[in-house]
């Protein structure tokens, strides 16, 4: 079982006192708390507004998607969006591996939505830009980005001549 380094740092120091490095990962997270916060706070308060700006796109750009699907897509959104703050919050990677990506592909193959899901993932991080400064878009995007392999990016279709015929 894979521990994150804050973690791994508090276990050692049950057997001995902390080295200098291990002193440095304390101190790096503790001075990035209140931004890391700051940043949890203003997801959390904009989430509704944002997902639904998400939605409200991806309802233009796909206008024949189920309902069904459309509920699913934007429950599966808003987990991603909460579990990815968490890991941002809790600064650990493996957070956001257990609770989110270790079921998440599965479900979204079970249903087919891949597409769907590609192209909110998408707008959801274009919102995300919309919705909170710069520095708090820096802390939760290595999180967000952890879900990259689960909903890869969807290829334009390019209408070509040769398609047509």
């Amino acid at each position: 079982m894979m521990q994150s380094p804050l973690e791994g740092v508090f276990d050692e120091a049950e057997n001995r006192y902390l080295k200098p490095e291990e002193l440095q990962v304390i101190g790096q997270y503790v001075a990035s708390i209140s931004e890391r916060m700051s940043a949890y706070r203003a997801l959390r308060d904009h989430e509704i507004d944002l997902v639904q700006r998400a939605a409200d796109e991806l309802q233009l750009e796909l206008p024949s998607i189920e309902t069904t699907a459309l509920e699913r897509t934007i429950k599966y959104g808003m987990l991603i969006l909460r579990q990815c703050a968490m890991g941002m919050l809790l600064n650990d990677a493996e957070y956001v591996q257990k609770r989110l990506l270790s079921w998440l592909k599965d479900a979204i193959a079970l249903h087919q939505d891949q597409k769907i899901n590609a192209v909110f993932f998408r707008l959801i991080q274009q919102q995300l830009r919309f919705s909170l400064n710069a520095q708090q878009v820096a802390l939760l995007e290595p999180f967000l980005s952890l879900v990259d392999p689960v909903i890869p990016a969807q290829e334009e279709e390019m209408l070509t001549v040769a398609g047509i015929f």
